[in-house]
């Protein structure tokens, strides 16, 4: 199992998909990663070589923020939200969606204070 910055990434899947296991790669940016190093996204990660690796591990590091640094940059952001006391802010201290989703019925499941929901009337 190839290890890139420190995540352990599925050998057995294409290399596109694969690195999307990195907290902040999607499939744009995997791709985009592929051409620049001149990979095939088709191979398997498993057949990387240790070469390879390091040029994946040298690229993530100094031009894109993934993983550890990205966490800590919206975790930062979020805290700024509530210490100007905003609206977004507010929101996430509540627990409630903060990007306008209603709440009278779809966020009950998993967001905020509990609210109980009536029984079905026979």
């Amino acid at each position: 199992m190839p290890r890139i910055i420190g995540i352990d990434i599925p050998d057995n899947k294409r290399l596109e998909v694969s690195l999307t296991y990195i907290y902040g790669v999607g499939r744009v940016l995997s791709n985009e990663i592929i051409a620049k190093l001149g990979l095939d996204p088709n191979m398997k990660a498993v057949k990387l070589t240790g070469d390879d690796i390091a040029k994946l591990n040298a690229v993530l590091q100094s031009e894109y923020v993934v993983e550890g640094d990205l966490r800590r940059q919206i975790q930062n952001n979020i805290k700024r939200l509530t210490s100007i006391h905003s609206y977004r802010g507010m929101r996430h201290r509540l627990g409630l969606p903060v990007r306008g989703q209603r709440t009278r019925t779809n966020c009950r499941t998993r967001k905020g204070k509990r609210k109980t929901v009536a029984n079905k009337k026979k």
